[in-house]
């Protein structure tokens, strides 16, 4: 079977640090902080009082009111991020073969705030159950895929990837996949996550994952610093357009990066901790390399899963060591998650996207917050500390890792 080559010729954001694709890349590069204070419920009792909000945004600028009243909020971060993707890849939606588009999304938890409003509102009342008609169809993890083809009559594959924060770099991969062996011309991939709210805040709490630098929220998410303390709770979308290159070319599509690959792997060591030595971050990476056809030193920069946390910045440091060797002081790594928090599910689709933006524009962006050298990582790494470096990158990597010990690795490569 021939394995046909797959390309990135669309995409959309909806981040902490802007509302498009234009906004998230400004906030990039100029090393904006995303956290703030939550303004979405009374958080002055929580440990963590703060998190990477989205700002400036009014979904009925974008959705019908009524509309919008069925869907969580991660369904309508998804279609809103999936709108902008979907004009940037000007497909004309007139022409193509909709039974050869499809639709794979990642969410690490669905429609959280629908779950946790629906049984507040029934613990408040006299025991009679009054739920919501659309509560099921408003919290179930696949309606965001639903929803898109719903509205765009994309009839190819369509389901949701649970991956925990790996959710949206496997969808990729299973959408790269998909067009890979001729099963779709077409695929519209990402992840959406929206957990800030009082059960996501309060669960994380208590798994004492969370940063508590409530005095100093901006500077909160700091990988790789010695005085790091856990991550900072994000929200948001990201789409990518995935097109076969033969496809993308006949209509002369503007083409972003081409997927050279993916990976996959399984700590199968902690539901919520890193294996300690990175066994699982070394592997998905080297997976994801032998699946691009590529060498350790082809690769330019990647960034990192990088969450803040004190044991998984730790892990992914070896692992990066062990998979890359020497060249491994000569690569840019960094984590935007220092800018946008952790957005769970959405991360990979989001982080993909600033990876391929460092192949086109030729800068890395930087890891912000960093004050401290933490001797348990090797200083001689180039974690773009604190500002964005210029480069020519012609290969990004990107990994996210899961709860559950789940491990995802994407490869774009320039277009030459």
């Amino acid at each position: 079977m021939e394995i046909k080559r797959v390309v990135v010729t669309g995409l959309g954001a909806l981040t902490p640090i802007g509302n498009t694709v234009e906004q998230y890349w400004d906030g990039l590069i100029n090393g904006v902080s995303g956290a703030d204070p939550i303004t979405y419920f009374d958080a002055s009792k929580f440990k963590t009082r703060f998190a990477c909000e989205l700002k400036n945004f009014k979904v009925n600028d974008f959705i019908d009111r009524k509309e919008a009243r069925k869907m969580d909020r991660f369904t309508q971060y998804a279609m809103v991020a999936t709108d902008e993707a979907i004009e940037d890849s000007k497909i004309d939606l007139e022409k193509i073969d909709k039974n050869r588009v499809g639709v794979i999304w990642g969410a690490g938890i669905g429609g959280l705030e629908t779950f946790q409003n629906e049984c507040l509102n029934f613990a408040a009342g006299d025991g009679t159950p009054r739920f919501n008609p659309f509560f099921i169809p408003k919290m179930i993890a696949d309606i965001a895929p639903g929803q898109i083809s719903i509205k765009y009559g994309f009839r190819g594959p369509n389901f949701a990837t649970v991956s925990a924060c790996a959710s949206s770099s496997n969808a990729i991969i299973d959408a790269l996949n998909y067009i890979r062996l001729g099963y779709a011309d077409v695929m519209v991939s990402g992840g959406s996550e929206a957990a800030v709210t009082i059960a996501g805040m309060g669960g994380f709490n208590a798994l004492q994952a969370l940063s508590t630098r409530n005095d100093d929220p901006a500077t909160a998410s700091r990988p790789f610093d010695k005085d790091r303390d856990g991550f900072v709770l994000g929200e948001g979308a990201g789409t990518l357009i995935l097109e076969e290159y033969e496809h993308a070319m006949a209509r002369g599509a503007k083409i972003y990066a081409e997927v050279g690959g993916g990976g996959l792997s399984a700590d199968a060591y902690h539901i919520t901790a890193p294996h300690p030595d990175g066994l699982g971050a070394y592997n998905v990476m080297a997976n994801c390399l032998k699946d691009a056809g590529l060498k350790p030193e082809d690769v330019d920069a990647i960034n990192m899963h990088g969450t803040s946390t004190p044991l998984g910045d730790i892990a992914e440091s070896k692992a990066i060591v062990e998979v890359f060797g020497e060249h491994a002081y000569s690569l840019n790594i960094n984590s935007t998650k220092s800018m946008t928090g952790h957005l769970l599910g959405a991360a990979g689709a989001v982080e993909a996207i600033a990876s391929i933006l460092a192949i086109n524009k030729g800068i890395v962006p930087p890891t912000i917050n960093h004050f401290t050298d933490d001797d348990q990582i090797d200083s001689k790494l180039n974690f773009t500390f604190n500002k964005p470096q210029k480069r020519t990158v012609k290969v990004a990597m990107s990994n996210t890792f899961g709860f559950g010990g789940h491990n995802a690795c994407v490869l774009f490569k320039k277009i030459e």
